[in-house]
């Protein structure tokens, strides 16, 4: 059974009034979004900006060695492709599609055009902005201070806010790549959760059985992630008169 697809899938996109959002869906393009697909190179320039609606995008630091990291992800709560709104232009981050699926994207010079507007839309990418770099940098302090069994959960619970099912086809080995870990240490933790019945782990497969649980065993780091999303991307069709929002 074929799926649908959207514009408004994407939170990002459905949180522009009404206006701004048909402006931009005249250029917007359904783009299939495989697995494994490198959508920009560390210190490459981007030709579109992507809004992914059912894939989810990981943004890796890589080092010489070849190591690396995710420093973010991005799914269908916001957009690749914030370096151009903050004059940079390149990242030192590869972005490369952590789950397969589709999204919509739009050349970067229109989707400057309307950043350029100076109004609704530049004023919700500049809030998405500080929301990703909170997720940054709570990426970086999570790694530092949690263990791996928490961090493991903070991400399996921002993955799933991404995804409309509670399963997830993603290997041990893809995991502990993007948390910066052994893989051994990935095994043990994801053994834990799954000897408490909170997953269930097979063949690349996971499954969260009890995603409350899941998140009383996670740090506090989800949680101030996930705020923040909120308190910055609160629908902008529906909050002209709220204090402190967005107008």
């Amino acid at each position: 059974m074929s799926v649908a697809h959207t514009p408004d899938q994407n939170h990002l996109l459905a949180a522009m009034p009404t206006a701004e959002f048909e402006r931009l869906v005249a250029h917007l393009e359904l783009v299939s979004m495989p697995l494994g697909d490198v959508l920009c190179e560390s210190g490459g320039k981007l030709q579109h900006v992507y809004f992914p609606t059912t894939a989810i995008v990981s943004l890796q630091y890589v080092m010489e060695n070849g190591a690396s990291s995710e420093v973010a992800g991005v799914g269908n709560e916001g957009l690749l492709g914030i370096s151009l709104f903050m004059g940079g232009e390149t990242t030192p981050t590869q972005a490369i599609v952590q789950t397969g699926g589709h999204g919509y994207r739009i050349k970067t010079a229109l989707m400057m055009a309307e950043f350029n507007r100076s109004g609704p839309v530049m004023r919700l990418l500049l809030r998405y902005t500080q929301a990703l770099l909170t997720q940054m940098s709570q990426t970086a302090a999570c790694n530092r201070h949690h263990s791996v069994e928490q961090q493991l959960c903070r991400w399996l619970l921002l993955t799933l806010d991404r995804l409309p099912s509670n399963e997830l086809t993603m290997t041990q080995e893809l995991i502990a790549g993007m948390l910066g870990v052994r893989r051994e240490g990935i095994t043990e933790a994801a053994g834990r959760l799954q000897q408490a019945g909170l997953i269930r782990y097979r063949r690349g497969h996971i499954t969260v059985l009890d995603r409350k649980g899941l998140g009383d065993h996670a740090c506090e780091c989800y949680e101030v992630v996930k705020k923040e999303f909120d308190r910055l991307l609160c629908d902008m069709r529906n909050c002209h008169a709220i204090p402190g929002t967005i107008k």
